[in-house]
């Protein structure tokens, strides 16, 4: 079982609650150690001097901020204890906010907090509160010696907390090239109405375990096969040739016209009819227009599945 990694309190008015944090995450990442090829020894990794390849004792390392190329403002480990964040256990509530208000962008690292021992009745009455008033709180904790932002909100009778980033962490598209697009023609409005029927033919409801780590499992497969002893050969690869625009007429009426056919095809049981223009928005909506066909059949494997 996870166990907490930092305990505090929430604050906001005069009201204090115990909780205590846990990652909310467990990464996957398949990891490597380094080896030498042929003998398979421990690869080690020393803090050496640049100038003359000297290893350095850790005790007298210290940190350069640079200012201008190999020009260095030194800071010691003193001077920087001395401007560290106060180690105070508060997550000190600023704001409560709608969630609608925050762009995902934001959000970095999710936690959950839970009610510390006692705490249980003042934190019920927190995540009541905020379910009822639909709101997220912005607080402000020092979680290893950095100050971070959060955003704290109740999901499903918990509490979950979020760091987010500061405003000046995030980039605009305008500071970067080729992200904001040239000015273009207008867009046709019938390209347009064929691009939104294209979209609500493939929107369904987010189902988190639909979404697999395909390249996690076919590494772990590899790994698997070499430890049992099978030799691998590796099939060669071919370039990627660079491709043209499309037509995007053209492919909005292929795109629609393939998501029709597979409907007809797992539908009827006949043989999948292309369908361009309204003919394919007829046939891309669940029937009653109470949203789109993959999302039945979304619905429908999950049945299958139990």
């Amino acid at each position: 079982m996870p166990r907490a990694i930092w305990s505090g309190n929430i604050s906001f008015g005069l009201l204090n609650v115990p909780v205590k944090l846990y990652s909310a995450v467990s990464k996957k990442t398949v990891s490597f150690r380094e080896l030498r090829e042929g003998d398979g020894s421990r690869i080690r990794h020393r803090r050496v001097a640049e100038e003359d390849g000297e290893e350095v004792p850790y005790d007298k390392i210290v940190k350069g901020y640079e200012i201008t190329p190999d020009n260095y403002v030194i800071m010691s480990r003193e001077e920087l204890s001395e401007i560290d964040p106060e180690k105070t256990r508060a997550i000190e509530i600023k704001d409560f906010v709608d969630l609608d208000e925050i762009d995902p962008i934001y959000f970095d690292h999710p936690y959950y907090l839970g009610p510390d021992k006692g705490a249980e009745r003042a934190y019920q009455l927190l995540v009541d509160a905020m379910e009822e008033q639909r709101k997220v709180a912005i607080a402000r904790f020092v979680l290893r010696n950095k100050e971070n932002l959060a955003a704290i909100r109740p999901m499903n009778g918990a509490l979950t907390m979020a760091t987010m980033r500061f405003h000046d962490e995030v980039v605009s598209p305008e500071d970067l090239d080729d992200v904001l697009p040239e000015k273009a023609e207008k867009i046709d409005k019938r390209e347009l109405d064929m691009a939104k029927q294209l979209i609500e033919s493939l929107s369904t409801d987010f189902e988190p375990d639909r979404y697999e780590d395909e390249y996690r499992d076919k590494l772990l497969a590899l790994i698997e096969r070499k430890a049992k002893g099978e030799e691998i050969v590796s099939a060669p690869t071919e370039e990627a040739q660079p491709t043209k625009a499309p037509d995007l007429m053209a492919a909005l009426e292929e795109s629609l016209a393939a998501v029709s056919g597979e409907e007809l095809a797992e539908g009827s049981g006949s043989k999948p009819a292309k369908a361009k223009g309204k003919s394919a928005k007829s046939t891309a909506k669940k029937p009653g227009g109470s949203g789109s066909s993959r999302k039945s059949r979304s619905k429908a494997k999950s049945k299958a599945k139990a």
